[in-house]
């Protein structure tokens, strides 16, 4: 008898490519999970799409400008916590979460950064990494997976990274192109580990 799929939630902003890359792992049952619910604070969120042609529920909460973030983030959390999720996965969510969403998940909040550890964290990782490039300051850049445990930013326990070399022949958008294939196969390894641990 087959354990019970994993539950996951995922937390969005944008286009959800990588959501869809989780959707796909999961319809090809290469990764032991279903999505239970795509959440978004952007109501126009193409990931949103992508959730619903896969027939999974969607949320949108947008902030309300009397709120604060510990507010909002009270708020998401009772409303992720209606679905039961196993993991609470961060897929280009362009928000920091407070110990108000992360207390409530110890543990069980999973963020994708476009970065290598200890690398830029925060927005815009990957342009940042292609002017350390052309200033001669670094020769790779890369991914990583990680759990979110407190406030800080991109700098939770490390539970994946796949390097990215960057090439002299490059744009940004080729690297980003580069870089969005390696969160998509880094995301999915990652989580069927996490899901799946190996016992010896």
């Amino acid at each position: 008898m087959n354990p019970p799929l994993a539950r996951l939630a995922v937390l969005i902003s944008g286009n959800g490519s990588n959501l869809q890359a989780v959707i796909d792992a999961c319809n090809a049952q290469t990764l032991p999970a279903r999505v239970v619910v795509v959440v978004s604070n952007k109501p126009d969120a193409y990931g949103l799409k992508r959730a619903t042609l896969a027939g999974i529920p969607t949320e949108v909460l947008v902030k309300k400008k009397e709120q604060d973030r510990s507010g909002y983030d009270k708020e998401l959390a009772q409303l992720v916590l209606n679905y039961q999720p196993d993991w609470v996965l961060l897929a280009g969510w362009m928000r920091l979460l407070t110990a108000s969403f992360l207390d409530i998940f110890p543990n069980r909040v999973v963020n994708l950064h476009p970065a290598l550890p200890g690398a830029f964290p925060g927005t815009h990782a990957i342009e940042r990494a292609y002017q350390a490039y052309q200033q001669g300051l670094i020769e790779e850049t890369g991914v990583m997976v990680h759990l979110v445990p407190d406030e800080q930013v991109d700098c939770g326990p490390v539970l994946g990274i796949e390097h990215v070399p960057i090439l002299a022949t490059d744009t940004l958008e080729s690297l980003e192109t580069r870089i969005h294939q390696a969160e998509h196969n880094l995301l999915v390894r990652t989580l069927v580990q996490l899901i799946q641990p190996t016992t010896f």
